[in-house]
């Protein structure tokens, strides 16, 4: 009797290492205040893309490579449904933004599609209408950089012109109302 509660306790440990959440087996995720990873990322092919986030003539870039102070980096994958449902609400936060005279150059939204190739984030772009860029991170390398969070994933990141980019804010799941969003961004960040 003893063997069996000795080998089902080890069953049960195992079992909680192999279906722990992502997040415990992985490297930590970056939080507010912590200085976003210098991901490498290769630009979109797409000029209106390049444009939007000032990359004309860049063929990779970093997150403090974009002309922006305040940048929202979702983290999504084309096969996730949360991901997918989420869409509607993000597209929401970037016509709010670009309605807004005094911030529309100062805020610019970036999708990586973790996991997707270039080919996945082109059909999540089509099915979704997205009208921001999306680049793939078929290699998981920028998945695995920043924690291997699960998917959608925001992250509001600083730049300034020093060239650091700090964490001002990311949360897990669905960002609910973009309005409320929206104005938490301009609380966290001061961006007037």
């Amino acid at each position: 009797m003893k063997k069996l509660r000795i080998i089902l306790s080890i069953a049960v440990l195992l079992s909680s290492f192999l279906f722990a959440p992502q997040t415990v087996l992985s490297a930590e995720c970056p939080l507010q205040g912590d200085v976003f990873p210098d991901i490498k990322l290769s630009a979109p092919e797409n000029m209106h893309d390049r444009s939007y986030l000032g990359l004309t003539e860049k063929t990779h870039f970093s997150i403090s490579d974009i002309r922006a102070e305040i940048v929202i980096v979702e983290i999504f994958s084309m096969y996730c449904p949360y991901c997918q449902k989420e869409a509607p609400l993000v597209n929401e936060l970037y016509t709010m933004i670009n309605k807004q005279q005094d911030i529309k150059d100062k805020i610019k939204i970036l999708g990586i599609g973790a996991g997707n190739t270039g080919f996945e984030i082109q059909v999540f772009r089509d099915t979704y209408a997205i009208p921001f860029p999306l680049v793939p991170d078929e290699s998981f390398s920028v998945h695995k950089a920043i924690g291997e969070v699960r998917t959608p994933y925001f992250f509001v990141v600083r730049n300034t012109s020093d060239g650091s980019h700090r964490i001002i804010y990311s949360q897990v799941g669905t960002i609910k109302d973009p309005g409320a969003f929206l104005e938490l961004i301009l609380k966290e960040s001061r961006v007037q």
